[in-house]
């Protein structure tokens, strides 16, 4: 099977004053298709840089990425973006929830910047709402919801549109133990059930534990790769 997500010998410096920092330091992965990957590193260890890469957030330094055979470390910031519209979706640590706008709101920007119009996005929106658990909460704002509802609406955003990608960067970094296992197994449920290809980023080993291969990286460096689904059950 052809990989889906192609890495191969990134490295990303980057320049403080006269001192140089190696982020990654040639570092080379395929992941395939409707697979979670988890990449799991101390702070400073380079896995957030790997997924800022892989997005197309930040350039490499050098090396190649190529996503569905097309290499985004050429592309320009417009049609980069525009591959992100089309392709990814974020789920963030903080929540990044509009603090204005209601649940259905948030979960609908994606879909305006995707061309949809308002009646289907709304229904899009609400549906996928009542996938993670919030029916009755749509027309709420984020001040009126806890941590673990607002991180359920970050959750329907980023997959309301059924992306190709997913990335989770520390999605359970601010919930307690009870409500990041829920919020996870709702991840987990939601993408494979449309074959998503999911990233996650974390420090938190019970995370890792949901992923099909977890990835170690280490002062730039990818120190293992284990795979869950070799272990007994």
């Amino acid at each position: 099977m052809e990989p889906f997500i192609q890495v191969k010998n990134v490295r990303k410096v980057y320049r403080m004053g006269e001192e140089r920092v190696v982020a990654l330091d040639n570092v080379s992965l395929d992941i395939f298709k409707g697979e979670v990957v988890c990449f799991l590193g101390s702070s400073g260890s380079g896995k957030s840089t790997f997924l800022n890469m892989v997005a197309g957030l930040e350039k490499p330094t050098k090396g190649e990425i190529h996503i569905g055979g097309i290499p985004i470390h050429t592309l320009n910031e417009e049609n980069i973006t525009l591959f992100r519209q089309k392709n990814i979706g974020f789920i963030f640590q903080a929540y990044h929830l509009l603090p204005m706008f209601t649940a259905v709101e948030n979960v609908s920007l994606s879909l305006i910047f995707a061309g949809v119009e308002k009646k289907k996005r709304e229904k899009m929106a609400k549906e996928t709402l009542a996938e993670v658990g919030l029916t009755g909460y749509e027309n709420r704002k984020p001040s009126q919801m806890s941590g673990g509802q607002q991180q359920r609406v970050g959750i329907a955003r980023a997959l309301v549109g059924n992306p190709k990608i997913i990335f989770a960067d520390e999605p359970t970094g601010n919930l307690d133990t009870h409500t990041s296992k829920e919020v996870m197994e709702i991840m987990m449920r939601k993408v494979r059930e449309f074959n998503g290809t999911l990233i996650i980023v974390t420090h938190d080993k019970k995370i890792a534990e949901y992923a099909d291969r977890v990835v170690t990286i280490q002062d730039g460096n990818i120190l293992s790769i284990e795979d869950n689904r070799e272990k007994s059950p």
